[in-house]
């Protein structure tokens, strides 16, 4: 306990706060234990458990717990309670708090206990406490990103695939797991943890680590890791965004967008613009279809997107519960840095810039498709300079 205030001595002067039902016979000693005990029942029949102690826990579960250990621990108490302990409460053993009780804020605790009657006390709420203080000055504590240039494209990339619903957000879960290479939203930036240092014990016997954490504005700290975890958790858009995984294009259950089987295509065009004849036998157009291949083809000299010329079919590959949208924004991300860039205009004069050509030998098409299927595409992407897919370092 913190040497400023005894949470033992101020959750029984709460109990002075708790509307009193005089009993004859009682002191005011009896009444007031007796009136803080049915609290913590109304706390039980409210959430069928009894208070506990935890950081994550609001300050009133924490003072009721608090509370229900002192009077476990009180034979006087113990036998006053006991006709009226309907729920077993005083049965357990006093609970070793969690989060000792020195880590609440005591001077923020009194000041919001201030001038309370019995109506407001109980809507005392979000009362930070030294911990949460803590993690909030290391998240802030930030210095500019010397090497930020190695990091900026890892964002660029993130954006990008969240954009194409590669990636996606999902709420933090409390004290969830935390590791190296994973990103999260906190304080409205994107977070990449760089590094994990060695495990350590921290106060309390809690194993914590120290952190490298990036931010897209080009910033770094090295906070804790359960620093991090609790601004994740209070931050009420804290989320984590998800590993590119291949998993949602191939799924047992139908979503919008699923097709019972589809086709990636890959065209060649019979173009003769001198420009695309120049790259014809490693310009490709690789798109997905759920229909006919020859049936999407058949008007290609009319459409800019298929560079207003025929187009010969060089290769089609079958799969069956695809996600099209995603399977097609996947494909196009790995050979993003191949694309062709060129305009095209349509047969009104309109200029278009096609997104779907690509300058990628076949044989490395193949090798990307089977790498769908397996999985492992998303730990890989294209080498122009190599023509090659290579592994994603970092």
């Amino acid at each position: 306990m913190t040497d400023d205030l005894d949470l033992d001595e101020l959750a029984a002067d709460l109990a002075d706060f708790a509307p009193q039902d005089k009993k004859s016979g009682r002191s005011p000693r009896e009444e007031r234990i007796i009136a803080g005990f049915e609290e913590i029942q109304r706390f039980a029949e409210a959430h069928g458990r009894a208070p506990t102690h935890g950081e994550s826990n609001d300050i009133f579960e924490r003072l009721y717990a608090v509370r229900l250990d002192r009077l476990r621990g009180l034979e006087e108490c113990r036998s006053l309670l006991a006709p009226l302990d309907t729920h077993g409460l005083l049965a357990g053993a006093p609970t070793p708090a969690v989060e000792p009780a020195e880590s609440i804020d005591d001077d923020e605790l009194l000041a919001e206990l201030e001038g309370m009657g019995a109506s407001d006390i109980t809507e005392l709420r979000h009362v930070r406490t030294a911990a949460d203080k803590r993690a909030a000055e290391e998240i802030a504590n930030r210095t500019p990103c010397k090497d930020f240039d190695n990091f900026k494209p890892l964002f660029v990339q993130v954006k990008k695939d969240l954009d194409a619903g590669i990636r996606q957000t999902r709420l933090f879960q409390t004290m969830a797991e935390i590791k190296q290479g994973e990103f999260f939203i906190v304080g409205g930036q994107i977070a990449y943890v760089a590094e994990v240092g060695e495990e350590f014990m921290a106060e309390y016997d809690r194993r914590d680590s120290r952190l490298r954490v990036i931010y897209d504005n080009g910033t770094e700290s090295d906070v804790l890791l359960r620093s991090l975890q609790r601004a994740l958790h209070r931050d009420g858009a804290g989320r984590r965004i998800t590993d590119p995984v291949a998993g949602p294009l191939f799924a047992d259950v139908s979503e919008d967008g699923d097709l019972a089987s589809g086709t990636i295509y890959v065209l060649r065009s019979k173009s003769d613009d001198p420009k695309i004849v120049a790259s014809r036998d490693v310009l490709h157009k690789i798109g997905v279809t759920g229909g006919n291949v020859e049936t999407r083809i058949v008007n290609a000299r009319l459409d800019p997107t298929f560079l207003m010329a025929d187009v010969e079919i060089v290769a089609t590959y079958k799969l069956s519960n695809i996600n099209r949208t995603k399977l097609e924004n996947l494909i196009h991300r790995v050979f993003e840095p191949a694309r062709l860039d060129i305009m095209i205009k349509d047969r009104f004069g309109h200029p278009i810039v096609p997104r779907e050509w690509f300058l990628v030998p076949v044989f490395v098409i193949d090798e990307a498709v089977e790498r769908i299927k397996d999985g492992t595409i998303t730990d890989y992407r294209y080498d122009p300079k190599t023509a090659s897919l290579e592994p994603i370092v970092g």
